[in-house]
């Protein structure tokens, strides 16, 4: 397994009839915005704010302090993963949430369509308005089809994910997917040239900077998704599956096809849902007699995070307290509610900030004063510490490890 922490959880775990739910607000984290307060301490949230008076709470850190992570590397904290080992490029992900089977020879990277001036090729938008999932569905076939046309001895695939995103794979044996992003990750600077990051890339590099100009002329016709942007090169890695390490027996709800790609990375089979939070609870509830772990994505917090719309997130979050008591009417043995990063509307961007954590369970220790905001969670009985830990606290408090040890 070469990870002694998933060992050593492994060793313990014991199959048992209690159920776990993580709940994964995405970006949840916050900095001060809105006279002073977050987006939790703004929302009006009495049943997260229930559950926090009787829960244990903390801060997370995804990866370490200071460091701002990607969804990848929180995601996987929060499976029990260190992020730091084990790297998984955002290709990957993306192709595994459109149901893509890569082989073991496959690269994949994750596509977004983008807005360039046409007159100075500086990127205006990185997400090209968020275009509609349409609109990506007939651009990624119009590349398809010009691909297998203009490189006839590399097979490619370009799959639409969801709104301006999309997964690009390239079946080659011969190429090294060691090269830079073509992201610049901000406005203002035309998309970056594809860099070999060791000799043996070269070859790859050159590949990628001629599709991406054969891009350009497929393309040209586009108002807002007039280019493309790739990240995240990489091929799918050897880890230890989840259902194998914590003999859980998981699924995996979630809107975006990439937060599915990373559950299923792990092993965790996977439903989609249309992004109403009443959906994604109305799914646990019909399948709470055939699972023991329940792993509910949100993703609207992250967004309007990076969107700098404060009020949208406010509102999510008083939707997922709205419908919270879906959940709770499950009783639950362990309810987890946290997010795989922060993402400030302060700062439109992931962020280093730690990230508020709950679990609630019968046997938590708790201060009663408390609700589910950042400042109240750094005041809680967990502490700061590190996310992966999180699947050890939920197991647990589960019932579902061994005493360790004579």
């Amino acid at each position: 397994m070469h990870d002694e922490w998933l060992e050593l959880i492994h060793s313990l775990a014991e199959e048992t009839s209690t159920r776990i739910i993580l709940l994964v607000l995405d970006g949840l984290g916050d900095a001060p915005f809105h006279e002073g307060k977050t987006a939790l301490e703004s929302a009006k949230t009495p049943n997260l704010d229930l559950l926090a008076s009787r829960a244990e709470l903390g801060l997370g850190y995804p990866v370490g302090p200071g460091i701002t992570p990607g969804s990848g590397p929180g995601h996987l904290a929060l499976f029990g993963y260190d992020p730091i080992h084990i790297q998984v490029g955002r290709g990957v992900l993306s192709a595994l949430g459109v149901d893509f089977e890569l082989q073991a020879y496959d690269i994949a990277a994750r596509g977004n369509f983008c807005t360039v001036d046409p007159e100075t090729g500086f990127v205006i938008d990185r997400r090209a308005g968020r275009i509609p999932t349409d609109l990506c569905i007939q651009l990624t076939g119009r590349l398809q089809e010009h691909f297998t046309r203009t490189f006839p001895d590399v097979q490619i695939f370009v799959l639409p994910e969801k709104e301006h995103r999309f997964a690009l794979i390239i079946r080659s044996e011969g190429f090294d997917p060691s090269i830079t992003d073509t992201d610049p990750q901000v406005t203002g600077q035309p998309p970056l040239r594809p860099r070999a990051l060791k000799p043996e890339a070269e070859e790859f590099a050159r590949f990628i900077d001629a599709l991406i100009e054969e891009t350009r002329k497929v393309l040209a016709d586009q108002q807002q998704a007039n280019m493309i942007l790739l990240r995240g090169f990489d091929r799918k890695p050897d880890i230890p599956l989840f259902p194998d390490v914590y003999k859980l027996k998981p699924i995996g709800i979630a809107e975006y096809p990439m937060y599915r790609g990373l559950a299923r990375l792990v092993g965790i089979p996977t439903v989609s849902y249309s992004g109403k939070i009443s959906e994604a609870f109305k799914i646990v509830q019909q399948e709470w007699e055939n699972y023991t772990f329940f792993f509910v994505h949100v993703k609207k917090t992250d967004s309007y995070g990076e969107d700098g719309n404060f009020t949208g997130k406010v509102k999510i979050l008083e939707e997922v307290d709205h419908y919270l008591p879906m959940l709770m009417g499950l009783k639950p043995d362990v309810l987890v509610i946290t997010g795989d990063h922060s993402t400030p509307a302060l700062i439109k961007a992931h962020s280093w900030h730690a990230v508020p954590y709950l679990l609630s369970s019968p046997y938590t220790r708790y201060v009663s004063d408390l609700k589910f905001t950042e400042r109240d969670c750094a005041r809680g009985t967990l502490g700061r510490f590190p996310m992966r830990y999180s699947m050890s606290f939920a197991m647990a408090h589960a019932g579902k490890l061994k005493k360790f040890g004579a």
